[in-house]
């Protein structure tokens, strides 16, 4: 598809009224945070079931997969989407985060927060705090599954650093990215973009009435790593396949900095391998750079900071002479 036949496709996508009253979406470097292009990135929209991508990560974190868990009738009867939990019946920690993931299931999500936190308000905190320490600041978390709450939001540049954080967890990406689970059930993936042969190897689901309908999507092909995120977007699936050809057809892994020596307040810096960064031709050029230097002459270790748009993006350590 040529470039602008693509931008008149995307435009047109994006203009599609909208199921609930605000609409976001973010695109992302998968390695750095870095935000390629969005509208509204971080305004506080609800997020429905990308939540559970949060939760998914502070489970593991914080248990074994192997822990048996025990339902609660309260998980049991967890309002939403479900796997059909029964009360009394026992899992493994590692069934139920399939069960969350690929199916969504809200009795899941319940069960897990109340077998790690003590409580779904003891997980709650955690979610909370882990969200602190990332610096997801337009972030809070009321209930591990995503159902509607008033203060129950995110943003859509804080939802996809959630999938980025994730995903550098080994557990969390090899269940994220499963399409098919056969354990003790068989559940399909219900990200449908995961077999679309598109680079879409990992991302959720969401839906309520409120947030309208939510994705988010980790795509990797030649050497690109991005996520793209969208909240209240009723066209999602086109969305982000749209999103995902632009980033194909317009970025590449550049080289910012090369490999060698340069001179920077009258010292010598080795920068040993070449500095790279997911960027079109036209942003290598508004980038700045930085170089710091450890007021102890004797240190030879350095740092070389990019920063786009103000924002530190890229740190890279270097070697002093």
């Amino acid at each position: 598809m040529k470039k602008w036949l693509l931008v008149i496709v995307l435009f047109l996508l994006m203009q599609q009224p909208a199921q609930a009253g605000g609409h976001a979406y973010a695109v992302i470097d998968a390695k750095t945070g870095r935000l390629l292009s969005g509208t509204n990135v971080n305004d506080e929209l609800p997020i429905a079931s990308l939540t559970k991508m949060w939760t998914a990560l502070i489970v593991i974190e914080n248990s074994d997969l192997k822990d048996v868990v025990t339902v609660s009738e309260k998980a049991s009867l967890a309002e939403g989407s479900s796997i059909y939990l029964q009360a009394g019946e026992t899992y493994t920690v590692e069934t139920l985060l399939y069960g969350l993931m690929l199916r969504s299931g809200n009795d899941a999500a319940y069960a897990l927060a109340e077998h790690v936190g003590g409580s779904v308000e003891g997980f709650v905190h955690l979610m909370n705090q882990r969200a602190l320490f990332a610096g997801l600041s337009h972030t809070k978390f009321t209930n591990p599954s995503g159902l509607h709450h008033e203060e129950h939001l995110s943003s859509a540049y804080d939802t996809a650093r959630m999938l980025q954080i994730a995903m550098k967890n080994k557990t969390f990406k090899k269940i994220a990215t499963t399409v098919v689970y056969n354990g003790k059930y068989s559940w399909k993936n219900k990200h449908k973009l995961l077999t679309q042969n598109n680079g879409a190897i990992a991302g959720k689901t969401g839906f309520t009435k409120v947030a309208g309908r939510t994705l988010a999507t980790f795509f990797e092909r030649d050497q690109k790593q991005f996520i793209v995120v969208t909240l209240n977007e009723s066209n999602d699936w086109q969305v982000h396949n749209a999103l995902a050809n632009d980033v194909y057809a317009n970025y590449a892994e550049r080289t910012i900095v090369k490999k060698g020596t340069y001179y920077v307040s009258g010292e010598k810096i080795i920068v040993q391998e070449p500095i790279k960064l997911l960027a079109t031709k036209d942003e290598v050029e508004t980038l700045r750079h930085v170089v710091y230097l450890p007021t102890n002459p004797s240190n030879k270790n350095a740092t070389w900071y990019v920063y786009d748009e103000g924002r530190p993006v890229l740190s890279v350590p270097v070697k002093r002479k």
